[in-house]
């Protein structure tokens, strides 16, 4: 489970720095970065399920006040003080909050860069664009 979560997050920060370079790659880790939070998301409900834990509902006051401190704080300090005081089926609870949120967010990022890439290209497009440009300014065909 921690080298499922070390490479969600590791496919995103080198999605992120692919991007200057490489629209397509940088979808690429994203996409694959999701794929392993998602594994990680069955990881801790298998846990909750084997064990005989609930998994929070829907709209239950502990998910929802999750959610509210998911949005509120990005400092994972915050969640590594908060676990050292929780259970363990508390802690897998929040951490599928997390990672719903995470899931989100990066769903949301995806969409961004398709429609800016189909936009935009990716950057051999937009070199193409500049070469061509510049060309066109000096007067060659």
């Amino acid at each position: 489970m921690v080298q499922t979560a070390r490479s969600g997050k590791q496919n995103i920060v080198e999605g992120c720095a692919a991007s200057t370079t490489s629209s397509e790659m940088e979808i690429k880790l994203i996409n694959v970065a999701k794929a392993s939070l998602q594994e990680l998301l069955f990881d801790y409900q298998d846990y909750l399920r084997t064990r005989n834990h609930p998994q929070w509902t829907e709209n239950s006051v502990e998910r929802n006040a999750m959610r509210k401190l998911g949005r509120k704080h990005n400092d994972s300090r915050f969640f590594m003080t908060l676990v050292k005081t929780r259970q363990p089926e508390t802690i897998a609870n929040m951490a599928i909050v997390r990672i719903k949120q995470t899931d989100f967010l990066l769903f949301r990022q995806l969409k961004a860069l398709e429609t800016a890439f189909l936009k935009d290209g990716g950057m051999r497009e937009k070199m193409t664009r500049l070469r061509l440009a510049n060309r066109k300014k000096q007067g060659k065909p």
